[in-house]
């Protein structure tokens, strides 16, 4: 039941986008397809699909926010197809492998923000190791992961 991170690219963005959260949480994280648009406009930022076996099952964009020089998770999503089976929390895990092994910055956190009623979002990076810390002044939930 492991996961892995797979690069966006010309041959699967299409797949990326046909994925789809459950209709009460599309609110709480903008379209796969915004991401992928967006991260062409983002220096040190990764889009990536989430794949268990040969099978994109999630998306997730990340990378060093240029406002305050962490790492940040921008995006994550699980397919509403494959929720519930613990697959955001490898995916978490994942991208903090990930960063982890291309820190050469040694920047100290990843951030990440999310919507405060949004329990599931809230489980998932709690179970990867992220504590929150305050609510942004736009009003998201922030958690950190120490780093170094």
């Amino acid at each position: 039941m492991t996961v892995t991170l797979v690069q966006i690219n010309r041959d699967n963005w299409e797949e990326a986008i046909s994925l789809s959260v459950k209709e009460e949480q599309k609110t709480f994280m903008a379209s796969n397809l915004y991401s992928i648009a967006e991260v062409q406009f983002l220096n040190d930022f990764q889009a990536m699909g989430v794949y268990h076996g040969e099978e994109m099952i999630g998306f997730t964009m990340f990378g060093i926010d240029p406002d305050d020089g962490n790492y940040w998770i921008y995006r994550l999503m699980v397919d509403e197809k494959f929720q519930g089976n613990g697959f955001g929390a490898q995916a978490v895990k994942k991208v903090i492998e990930y960063i982890k092994t291309n820190n050469e910055s040694q920047i100290p956190f990843i951030m990440i923000g999310y919507q405060p009623n949004n329990q599931g979002a809230r489980m998932t990076y709690k179970k990867a190791g992220f504590k929150e810390t305050e609510v942004a002044p736009w009003g998201e939930q922030l958690a950190t992961y120490p780093l170094l």
